[in-house]
């Protein structure tokens, strides 16, 4: 009787682990193939905009084309026509500026949540996270009563010295289209227009105003087009900044070929194309080209070129007035459609709210890299630590302001040093000298947006007194942590930077510090690359965070303790020095007045893994406080049509000891290809959460139509038969399984 009850006690605890198991997989699995899909910009309000068009004089459709103040384009009142409202907002709703000025407009109910950057967010790998950031920040807009949000900047990173780099999400197409997509379907599940930018091929700052890009067709389809595409055709994004520099000789704000062929006449975009600011260079060619609104700043708003100058061209018949009705006709249907005009249950929206916050948190704790984690350094076992010396100016440095882009003003903002404070035991002594100062060359002061590759000029000496404080602070500590990196004002829109080298002496205060004290832990605050080999391999602990947002500092700490296994993954590739990079091996940085992308398709780790150049951290790197094996990697079948779909399953398990989170990466290789291809292209990715001792089994579909190259001859995406090797692994250089399938 007793052994019949411990069977069936068995067999009871089997069926519960099982159930428990098989329920993991089912969530994750129905996780994994979530499609984000927009809702398409209705024609139902057309006979009722069509009516409104006609009791519009000239004057009036005109002043809906062009800015009336630095944030909105014109209204018509008297027929209940309102001004479009946009706010900038990369890293939340920006506070509210003058009408006719930068300068703040001085409120007290404008302070809103700060996001972690958009290269923290692609850093999470988790498309679920897109959408929280989206839908977060379009409540936000809408408490705010706005209309567009002028994100998200989805252009390829390209050179890791961007300015705009962390905003810029990843180097990635197809990491970058699956993550913009449901950050463009969160915000307009709002009632919010989404703007997403800066189309096209706008991937460097230097000469941005002026540069002209040369790149050839397949690169242009295969790199720096398929996130706009996916953002335009499963997003449905209501809007599109036209960017400021040229393409193939032709401004992007005037450029028929992508505005007109491509946007609309290829993809099908039903929206409003936005000019950047001051982005426009004409008149009737702007308007006929494509451009649906121009926004702008250095004059008069009278005196656009879609102002004072497209009426007297409309009365002296250069363009014609069913051109001028088509764009108004574009810019009424939007504002139906987030029911600006005519809509009486539109979101109403809330800001800065805990639930806001925790948003923030979520994204920010799942962005942290972990890099290097030798002898178990990390997490931090605090029951033998009485003190902690934390060294850096980085600690206590704000980001949520500063650089010459938007930034949020915001209630909360928690530093890494106010995290460890707010986390670490009484028992613990935080012992903080800032070691280093933030400090540029004079000529440089209050000028940190020059459109330049010089980028802000930096002092790099150490003080002697910061320095010798750091030294004795760390000498007393049982551990140090040191909070380096860079900030808002030196990475910056409008400039990229000089090098990639760490500013403000802070490679010898590290150096200084880990020399007193062997236990010192690195944690860089940044937004793009830097080189920091030497620093990688003299520190046991390497730990990447970002401009993470109001609950960065909170988050940062979580991980640096354990409460929080760390689960993020580059979005781009560190190279051990800046000439490793394609752009530059290639001496295709930054070009004068014209630059050619001599790398074509091989762009971030396609070029390192192509050329085979060991990069310091590969694409889609990052460590954990566990540990995973991948097994039974399979795919559904042996070959497929062009038609078909790749369903590819591996089972993930938790062979350590902590709950944890680990992306699963899938790229594609084809040998013997007729054309030129990359060693290897990410085509799916799962995150997957998995207890200890557990597995999970993730799912990836690939459509076969993923797999095609574009034929620049034919004008057409190409499916070329033969036989393809699927790599599954957790980084772009750490392949775990390979599955061979055939194309027919």
């Amino acid at each position: 009787m007793k052994n019949k009850i411990l069977r069936l006690s068995a067999l009871m605890v089997f069926m519960v682990l099982t159930s428990c198991k098989n329920n993991a997989q089912s969530l994750d699995a129905d996780s994994a193939q979530k499609e984000y899909t927009g809702k398409e910009i209705s024609s139902e309000f057309d006979d009722e905009i069509n009516k409104l068009i006609a009791q519009m004089t000239l004057e009036e459709k005109i002043s809906m084309l062009h800015g009336n103040s630095m944030f909105t384009s014109g209204g018509v009142k008297r027929l209940g026509i309102p001004e479009l409202k946009m706010a900038d907002g990369p890293l939340g709703v920006r506070e509210e500026i003058s009408r006719d000025s930068w300068a703040p407009a001085g409120l007290t109910n404008d302070f809103a949540t700060y996001y972690p950057a958009a290269g923290a967010l692609a850093a999470t790998w988790n498309t679920e996270m897109a959408y929280t950031f989206g839908n977060s920040v379009g409540q936000e807009m809408r408490a705010r009563d706005k209309d567009m949000l002028l994100s998200p900047a989805i252009n390829i990173v390209r050179t890791p010295l961007g300015g705009r780099t962390y905003e810029y999400m990843t180097e990635d197409p197809f990491l970058n289209k699956k993550m913009a997509v449901p950050m463009v379907v969160g915000l307009q599940d709002n009632d919010i227009m989404a703007c997403v930018k800066h189309f096209a091929a706008n991937n460097q700052e230097t000469n941005r105003d002026f540069v002209d890009v040369q790149i050839d067709e397949r690169t242009l389809r295969e790199i720096y087009l398929p996130a706009f595409e996916a953002a335009v055709k499963e997003g449905k994004a209501y809007s599109i900044m036209g960017a400021y520099n040229k393409f193939r000789g032709e401004y992007l704000c005037e450029n028929d070929y992508m505005l007109n062929k491509i946007l609309r006449d290829e993809w099908g975009f039903k929206g409003v194309v936005v000019s950047d600011w001051a982005a426009v260079h004409s008149t009737v060619k702007s308007l006929e080209s494509g451009l649906d609104i121009e926004m702008g700043t250095p004059k008069s708003f009278n005196e656009f070129f879609l102002a004072d100058k497209l009426i007297a061209a409309a009365k002296n018949k250069e363009i014609s007035e069913t051109e001028i009705d088509k764009h108004v006709k574009r810019i009424l249907r939007v504002l139906f459609q987030v029911k600006a005009m005519g809509g009486k249950d539109r979101v109403k929206g809330s800001i800065s709210t805990e639930a806001h916050y925790q948003d923030a948190y979520k994204i920010a704790a799942e962005a942290v890299v972990l890099l290097k984690n030798e002898n178990n350094a990390l997490p931090l076992k605090v029951d033998g630590i009485k003190s902690i010396a934390v060294i850096g100016n980085n600690a206590t440095k704000k980001n949520a302001l500063g650089g010459f882009g938007a930034g949020v003003k915001t209630k909360r903002e928690v530093t890494p040093l106010e995290g460890l404070k707010n986390r670490l035991p009484s028992s613990v002594a935080i012992n903080y000298a800032e070691g280093y100062l933030e400090r540029y060359e004079e000529k440089n002061k209050g000028n940190l947006g020059n459109i330049t590759s010089n980028g802000p000029v930096t002092i790099d000496q150490l003080e002697p007194d910061k320095l010798q404080e750091a030294i004795e602070t760390a000498k007393k500590s049982d551990v140090a942590i040191v909070f380096a990196g860079s900030n808002r004002d030196y990475e910056t829109e409008a400039s990229d930077r000089r090098n990639l080298k760490l500013p403000f002496g802070q490679e010898e205060l590290i150096k200084k510090v880990q020399a007193v004290n062997p236990r010192t832990i690195v944690v860089i605050v940044a937004g793009a690359p830097f080189e920091i080999e030497e620093i990688s391999k003299k520190t046991n602990a390497l730990v990447w965070t970002w401009f993470n947002g109001s609950e960065g500092g909170n988050a940062v700490a979580d991980v640096l303790l354990g409460k929080v296994n760390p689960s993020g993954k580059l979005p781009w590739t560190m190279p051990k020095k800046l000439m490793d990079s394609p752009a530059h091996a290639t001496n295709s940085f930054p070009g004068d007045k014209t630059v050619k992308y001599a790398e074509e398709i091989l762009v971030g780790y396609r070029w390192f893994d192509t050329k085979n150049i060991e990069p310091l951290y590969p694409f889609g790197y990052g460590l954990s406080y566990t540990s995973f094996a991948f097994e039974n990697a399979k795919a559904d079948k042996e070959s497929y049509t062009p038609n078909e779909t790749i369903s590819v399953s591996v089972d993930v398990k938790n062979t350590g000891k902590k709950e944890g989170k680990e992306v699963v990466q899938l790229y594609v290789s084809k040998s013997g290809s007729k054309v030129t291809r990359a060693e290897k292209e990410l085509k799916g990715f799962v995150k997957t959460s998995v207890k200890s001792g557990n597995i999970n089994t993730v799912t990836i579909k690939v459509p076969v139509k993923e797999l095609a190259y574009y034929d620049a001859a034919a004008k057409k995406w190409t499916v070329e038969p033969g036989k393809y090797t699927l790599k599954i692994g957790n980084s772009s250089r750490d392949i775990k399984k390979e599955i061979i399938v055939i194309i027919k």
